[in-house]
């Protein structure tokens, strides 16, 4: 009976200043109280403009202990609990890395139009055909829709970092063309070494590599030679 006295007398201060309350020797109110999101109904007892909590009532709203060894009180609040605290905060979005489908399936379109469009022109080359304007727009044109489908479809960091090789790769391809196309017009000889040897073909060549590697793996890998 005398511990149960004790305790009903028993007075938290607690560190947070009630507005609204006018200033009194001694006046008690029922509060609701909230402690680390748990909620309850608390006596609030108000002595000189001041807030004191009874200290069993806040144990029992923060679901804690209270405990009594002389003298020495002991409060105890539980831990949140395992996973709480991230499933309060905001979700992370997933990284945004590795090729999305939808890129990947463009891409690969386009590459393998302009591998078309390179062939076509080596063909030309090594059998000493005309490089006719037509043609080498078709194929311009086509890979411009394909690398346009391309750039659209990106979504991911590694689909806009690749797509922007992509489209290196394509200018390199019609500066090629736009090469070949007046060296025939000045009636220029190019054989397929010379084509073979060409440091923009070769630099063609070996983007087209890098584009196919990044693409077996799904994920983006810079390379000198798309720049």
């Amino acid at each position: 009976m005398r511990m149960n006295l004790r305790r009903g007398r028993l007075i938290l201060r607690v560190l947070l200043m009630v507005p609204g309350l006018a200033r009194a020797q001694a006046v008690q109110q029922s509060r609701t109280l909230t402690v680390n999101g748990r909620s309850g109904p608390v006596k609030i007892t108000e002595i000189d403009g001041r807030a004191y909590v009874d200290l069993e009532s806040l144990a029992r709203i923060a679901n804690g202990t209270l405990a009594f060894s002389g003298s020495q009180i002991t409060l105890t609040l539980p831990r949140s609990a395992p996973g709480a605290e991230s499933a309060a905060a905001p979700a992370r979005p997933p990284a945004n890395t590795g090729f999305s489908k939808e890129f990947l399936r463009a891409s690969i379109e386009e590459m393998a139009v302009i591998r078309e469009w390179r062939s076509a022109l080596v063909n030309s080359v090594e059998n000493n055909f005309p490089i006719q304007e037509d043609w080498v727009g078709r194929y311009s044109d086509q890979a411009a829709t394909s690398l346009g489908l391309a750039s659209v479809s990106a979504s991911t960091d590694s689909d806009r970092s690749a797509a922007q090789l992509v489209s290196n790769e394509f200018e390199n391809m019609k500066a090629l063309s736009v090469q070949l196309l007046a060296e025939h017009k000045n009636m220029q000889h190019v054989t397929p070494e010379s084509l073979k040897d060409d440091p923009l073909n070769q630099k063609i060549m070996s983007c087209a590599r890098a584009l196919a590697s990044m693409t077996v793996g799904a994920q983006f890998a810079d390379d000198a030679s798309c720049h």
